[in-house]
């Protein structure tokens, strides 16, 4: 007759760590602690980019382009690469795509164990410590290429406004105040950030300022894909309030994309920024 009771790890009190629980009883399952053969993997794994993040009053949006590249080839063109952490808060990957996958769901399964296991929900800045731990146990794997970059953002209970964080290879972690990017295109979508912010975007002007920096990567990013008019494939966007994490469905970014490319047909720079004082509206 076979023994078919569960393991003793499992009834033991324990952490309430999920990916400490791992370390201890099945390491092997850990991404970080994989063996790697020599030199650099960078050049054969797919990477995904760009990642931006808006705060709002009383929340904010991330969105992520969708297309993931191997060298100068387009490996995948509808990749996901924002996905909610929690009730109250989404991850944005940026880097090796297949292990920044793994490194989510491991996070979501950290979020969630430690709620069943002390009853109540992780603070947001607990959250991102969390991540950050993540991040620094995939050193070694970094260093061999295949880094992992991303973004975390959520709604703070405790303070009722939307927070974002971003992170180093190492696993360091800083907030952001009002928006924030990652990924090969960042640098281009946060030149679009800073003329198009306003502290008092609502909910669907920070939806259309992300649209409109993530086309602003991928005019200038061949790593970053627009919006693809002819296959319907647009960003991801999730809006996180105080209700929850919300995905925008497919048909309203699509109808949002429509309208940022028609306006770039005649302006292909983008919108114009208010100047102070005074001077031309934003165009949204």
């Amino acid at each position: 007759m076979s023994d078919a009771r569960i393991p003793g790890a499992f009834l033991r009190p324990g952490t309430s760590s999920f990916s400490d629980f791992l370390a201890e009883n099945a390491p092997d399952l850990l991404p970080a602690r994989r063996s790697l053969p020599a030199g650099s993997a960078a050049e054969i794994a797919p990477h995904g980019t760009t990642i931006v993040a808006v705060t709002f009053p009383g929340g904010l949006v991330m969105a992520g382009d969708r297309r993931a590249t191997m060298g100068n080839v387009i490996a995948q063109r509808d990749i996901q690469k924002v996905f909610p952490a929690d009730e109250y808060s989404v991850v944005g990957i940026a880097g090796t795509a297949g292990l920044a996958v793994e490194m989510v769901r491991l996070f979501q399964v950290e979020l969630e164990h430690y709620e069943k296991i002390e009853g109540s929900i992780l603070s947001l800045d607990g959250k991102a410590n969390r991540l950050s731990a993540l991040i620094r146990a995939n050193l070694g794997m970094a260093m061999q290429g295949l880094a992992v970059v991303p973004m975390f953002a959520g709604y703070d209970l405790d303070s009722g406004t939307g927070r974002i964080f971003g992170y180093d290879v190492t696993g360091g972690r800083h907030e952001e105040a009002s928006f924030f990017t990652v990924g090969s295109g960042s640098l281009f979508a946060r030149g679009a950030l800073k003329k198009l912010y306003r502290d008092d975007l609502s909910s669907d002007d920070a939806v259309r300022v992300c649209l409109q920096a993530l086309y602003d990567a991928a005019d200038d990013d061949s790593a970053t894909g627009g919006p693809d008019l002819t296959r319907r494939i647009f960003p991801i966007v999730w809006v996180v309030t105080a209700d929850g994490a919300v995905q925008l469905d497919e048909a309203a970014i699509g109808a949002l994309a429509d309208e940022v490319v028609g306006a770039r047909m005649a302006r292909p720079d983008g919108p114009l920024a208010p100047l102070p004082g005074g001077g031309e509206e934003a165009q949204a």
